[in-house]
């Protein structure tokens, strides 16, 4: 372990740190999508204390738009699934100008527009699934 591994390690709580580095490989183009999926399998197998640590601080990450409001909607659920209050960070990524579906079939946007999950459609994101969901 290096000596900046170290110091991190001595100044976040484990937790935190790792999802940090999560977050960060959301913003690689070629592995986003991999990247949101293990972020997803991350935050769904933490306890509600470890959820609450984790997510203390906002990403330190370059995030566009998109990212940063999947992943504060993914925190906001996961927040709101585990009874704990949702950390500030999030109420400041403003939503999405335009909504972004999770599908280019036109026929499903109803479904979606009715069945996303409120922190993602207040983000103007519609997905049918969300944190500990897998398609």
């Amino acid at each position: 372990m290096d000596m900046s591994t170290y110091v991190l390690n001595r100044l976040l709580p484990p937790a935190q740190s790792q999802f940090a580095d999560r977050v960060a490989a959301c913003v690689r183009n070629d592995t986003t999508r991999h990247a949101l999926a293990e972020l997803n399998s991350f935050l769904s197998a933490l306890s509600p204390l470890e959820l609450r640590d984790a997510v203390a601080t906002a990403p330190a990450a370059k995030l566009s738009s998109y990212l940063a409001n999947t992943i504060a909607a993914m925190v906001e659920l996961g927040c709101a699934l585990n009874n704990i209050p949702v950390p500030t960070w999030t109420r400041e990524v403003p939503p999405l100008a335009e909504p972004v579906f999770g599908t280019n079939l036109l026929s499903l946007r109803l479904y979606l527009l009715t069945h996303s999950p409120a922190p993602f459609r207040r983000r103007n994101i519609f997905v049918d699934s969300s944190l500990g969901d897998r398609v």
